[in-house]
């Protein structure tokens, strides 16, 4: 799951919550830079 969160951290979010507000914010952050998105989808994934 943490090299899942690293390389497509989308992927990894929707693995864990399914649809919802953690996907969608995911998404947007890894549409802004990578670094971002990995960080919240091991956040999300660690908790």
């Amino acid at each position: 799951m943490i090299l899942l969160s690293i390389f497509l951290p989308p992927v990894a979010v929707f693995i864990k919550e399914g649809v919802g507000k953690h996907l969608i914010l995911n998404i947007i952050l890894c549409l802004l830079f990578v670094l971002p998105g990995s960080v919240h989808a091991l956040w999300v994934n660690m908790r």
